[in-house]
């Protein structure tokens, strides 16, 4: 078994995944965005409220690495002792696959629930979160409802492929992954979004107003501009860009309309328009297909490897010639794969995301033309978010995919810098 375990090759295949990964990035950024100018946190956030963002939200990042902790050791358990099926399920491997699949979503869902619930009562204690636990349960229900079927249509895809074309199955996976995120994407805000949500015409005339002028002043097809009852479950503000083509929508949480200023809620809308006009949402799905074949390669061969590991620590008996193919890898293994190679490439999109990020803020700024407003707005979205406006490097690095928010103020900075020195 040794000799197999090493012929698995998963760690080459990962190097070239994250090399992959790194190249699209780096063919995608933006380019020619100008750099922030150096802000101190102190110049904006007290001592008090950097302390209490970190009391909150430290807290809750180790908790969040613990339940990917706690999924992935349930994974690695079922990969070293893979649970028997039902004999008329086991004789039908799609039906299997998929059956494995479903269980396992359920199964990783109901894992995490505690450590979930314990980030939510942080999140209570501090006013971020305004839904009642039935709420909650009832969203966690939807969500396993919905994740379900989805992890049961993979698998079942995972093992066909595989079994038509054999090792290099990842070439057709990727494809198939790829149309199917797109789908998701296109039919994410018109099926999924509205299960957890309510979403209404922008009902303030003078943001509506706003929007359209900014809107012909970018040169930017808006399509649909929402306003949602996020206030529902919480008491944080934000606003997103999502969807494709005809479902394309730019979506206002209702807190950011009631708490900010009309100028700051105008920047806002500038920022998501920036993602409009740069087609920001199609680029992440590039980056997505450009990195999906090596990546998918990463975990067949990280997959099978896992399962060559478990199969030698069970210490199975070979009793026949061994096959002339190596047999599909299961789908704990496939999962557990999929998980660890994925952790591994987040760095590389949440780079391509920060860059995005930061053209957004300059298109903004020079949209709007309101480098104070922009300002007021990141120092109060980070108080009212609880969010650190200074993380440590490796955090941003790692998982961060906006800049920090000292970063995005200095981005206003070097705006109103070119500005005064035009003039």
């Amino acid at each position: 078994m040794q000799p197999a375990l090493r012929r698995s090759g998963w760690p080459a295949a990962l190097a070239l995944a994250l090399v992959c990964g790194e190249a699209a990035t780096e063919a995608l950024r933006p380019r020619g965005v100008p750099a922030a100018s150096a802000v101190a946190v102190e110049e904006h956030f007290t001592a008090a409220e950097v302390a209490r963002a970190r009391r909150f939200g430290r807290p809750q990042l180790v908790l969040a690495g613990l339940g990917a902790v706690v999924q992935a050791g349930l994974l690695g358990w079922l990969v070293r002792r893979p649970p028997r099926l039902p004999d008329r399920v086991g004789d039908r491997p799609l039906a299997g696959a998929a059956l494995t699949g479903a269980c396992l979503s359920v199964i990783l869902a109901a894992a995490t629930l505690p450590v979930s619930a314990l980030m939510r009562r942080r999140a209570l204690a501090v006013g971020l979160i305004t839904q009642s636990w039935r709420g909650w349960a009832l969203d966690v229900l939807k969500a396993t409802a919905i994740g379900a079927p989805l992890a049961a249509a993979g698998a079942a895809l995972a093992l066909a492929l595989m079994r038509r074309h054999g090792e290099c199955w990842w070439i057709w996976g990727s494809v198939a992954g790829s149309a199917v995120v797109c789908g998701l994407t296109f039919a994410g805000p018109v099926v999924l979004d509205p299960l957890f949500n309510r979403f209404t015409p922008l009902a303030d005339a003078d943001v509506r107003e706003d929007l359209l002028a900014l809107a012909e002043a970018a040169g930017v097809r808006v399509g649909q501009v929402l306003q949602v009852d996020a206030s529902r479950r919480t008491t944080a503000a934000n606003a997103y860009v999502n969807g494709l083509g005809a479902t394309r929508r730019v979506v206002l949480f209702d807190t950011l309309l009631d708490q900010f200023t009309r100028a700051e809620t105008r920047l806002v809308v500038a920022h998501e328009l920036a993602h409009v006009r740069h087609r920001d949402v199609p680029r992440s799905l590039l980056h997505l297909a450009l990195t999906a074949p090596a990546a998918l390669r990463a975990v067949d061969r990280l997959a099978r490897h896992l399962d060559g590991m478990a199969s030698a620590a069970r210490s199975i008996p070979r009793t026949s010639p061994p096959p002339t193919a190596a047999p599909p890898p299961s789908v704990a293994a496939l999962a557990l794969a999929l998980g660890l190679i994925g952790a591994a490439l987040v760095a590389s999109g949440n780079r391509l995301s920060r860059a995005v990020e930061r053209r957004a803020d300059t298109f903004a700024l020079e949209l709007a033309d309101a480098p104070e407003a922009f300002t007021s707005f990141e120092r109060r979205i980070v108080v009212a978010n609880l969010a650190d406006p200074d993380p440590p490097r490796w955090v941003t690095a790692l998982l961060a995919s906006h800049p920090p928010v000292v970063e995005r103020i200095g981005i206003a900075r070097a705006y109103a810098e070119r500005r005064a020195a035009a003039r």
